[in-house]
C-alpha cells in the first residue's frame, strides 16, 4: 500500500534502454503484483499439477530473464523483520483479506462468477513459502538478491544512495520517503495490461521519478517530505484525516516543525512526538552495509532450473530454455551481454 503522493511528484515515463545496470527491487512488492495480475480467467491463481501456486514463479521467472535480455541487472531485495509501528497496518490488511475472501465465497456460491474473480484478488497472501521459493529461483538464475534487516525499500534506497544501484524499483513511493535518489515504477508489469473488468488493453511504460528533482520543484527538503508522507498516511500511522499531499505540502512549506503542524491541526493523528516518530522510520531507517560480493551475479544453473521449473513445478522446457537463451546466451561484447559479465 504505502504512502500515496503521487499528485504532487514530477514523472517522467522512461524504458529499459534508459535503465540499463544495477537496479535494487522491492522483492514483496513485485512478488505481491505477479501473484496479483498473474491469474487464469476466473481470477484463481496459476497451479501446478499439485495444487501449489505458481504465479510469482511465473512472473519472476519470466519477468527477470526479460530484465536482463534488455540490459537491466536486477538486485531483489527481501523484507525482514517489520517494524512495530506497521503492526497495525499489517493487522488490517489481514482482516480485510478475511473479509474479501467471504465475499468471493458468496460470490461465487450465487454464481457471480465475474464479481468472485475480481474479488480474489484481494485475497492474495504472500507466504513464507512463496518467499522462499522466490529466493531458490533467484539463485538458481544466478540473481543476486538481499536479505534486509527490516524494511526492503529502505533497503532499497540506501544502496541506491551509495551508488551500489542506479535506481529502486517497486510500485510504492516509500523509497523516496527513505531517501532512494532514483525511484522506478511500473518496471515489473511493463507491457501490454488487461483493464480490470474490461475487454480493452492498456500499454504500461516505466516512470523515473527523480527525487532531487522534486524537492527542488517543491522548494522543501527530504525532511518535510517525510512529513508530507506523515500527515498523509503511511504504512506506520493513519494519517490525519482530510489532509492528502497538496494540503500536507502546503503546511510543510509554512511550517518549520512537526510541532507547529500538530498545533495548527489540532493533534489530527497524535501529537508532534508521534509524528516524530514515525518520521524517524524513514528518516533514521534499519539498514545494513552491503558488500560487493552480495551484488554479483552468477552463470544460472541449467541443470537446477530444470529440475525446480520443469520437472518440480511442471513448466514448459521449451519456454524456460528459450527464456534463458534470450537472456544468457548472447556474445560476451553484445550490448545484452551474458549475465556472467555482471561479476
Amino acid at each position: 500500500m504505502g504512502v500515496d503522493i503521487r499528485d504532487i511528484l514530477i514523472r517522467h515515463e522512461t524504458n529499459f534502454q534508459e535503465l540499463r545496470g544495477r537496479v535494487a527491487i522491492d522483492a514483496y512488492n513485485a512478488l505481491y503484483q505477479f501473484l496479483t495480475i498473474i491469474r487464469q480467467p476466473d481470477g484463481t491463481p496459476l497451479l501446478d499439477a499439485k495444487g501449489r501456486v505458481t504465479s510469482h514463479l511465473t512472473g519472476l521467472f519470466y519477468r527477470t530473464c526479460g530484465m536482463i535480455e534488455k540490459g537491466v541487472k536486477p538486485v531483489y531485495v527481501f523484507d525482514g523483520e517489520p517494524h512495530f509501528l506497521k503492526k497495525k497496518t499489517i493487522d488490517e490488511r489481514k482482516r480485510l483479506k478475511a473479509e474479501a475472501h467471504a465475499q468471493m465465497l458468496k460470490a461465487v456460491e450465487e454464481g457471480r462468477l465475474e464479481d468472485a474473480a475480481r474479488l480474489v484478488q484481494r485475497t492474495v497472501r504472500l507466504t513464507p513459502e512463496n518467499v522462499e521459493e522466490a529466493k531458490q529461483l533467484l539463485s538458481l538464475l544466478g540473481v543476486p538478491w538481499v536479505q534486509a534487516p527490516s524494511d526492503g525499500e529502505s533497503q532499497c534506497a540506501a544502496m541506491c544512495r551509495e551508488g551500489q544501484v542506479i535506481a529502486t524499483v517497486s510500485q510504492d513511493f516509500d523509497s523516496l520517503l527513505f531517501g532512494s535518489p532514483i525511484l522506478v515504477r511500473n518496471l515489473a508489469i511493463a507491457g501490454r495490461r488487461k483493464l480490470p473488468r474490461k475487454s480493452a488493453y492498456v500499454e504500461v511504460s516505466p516512470e523515473r521519478i527523480d527525487l532531487k528533482e522534486n524537492l527542488d520543484a517543491l522548494g522543501i527538503t527530504l525532511e518535510k517530505l517525510v512529513w508530507i508522507g506523515v500527515l498523509c498516511g503511511t504504512d506506520f500511522n493513519e494519517g490525519v484525516r482530510g489532509i492528502g499531499p497538496k494540503k500536507g505540502l502546503k503546511l510543510v512549506q509554512k511550517h518549520d516543525s512537526l510541532d507547529a503542524i500538530a498545533k495548527e491541526i489540532g493533534g489530527g493523528d497524535g501529537s508532534g512526538a508521534d509524528f516524530g516518530e514515525v518520521a524517524d522510520v524513514f528518516l533514521k531507517p534499519n539498514v545494513k552495509k552491503v558488500g560487493g560480493s552480495e551484488l554479483a551475479a552468477s552463470e544460472p544453473d541449467r541443470e537446477g532450473l530444470e529440475e525446480f521449473m520443469v520437472k518440480e513445478r511442471g513448466f514448459s522446457s521449451e519456454r524456460v530454455a528459450n527464456a534463458l537463451a534470450r537472456a544468457f546466451k548472447e556474445p560476451l561484447d553484445s550490448e545484452q551481454s551474458r549475465l556472467g559479465k555482471w561479476a
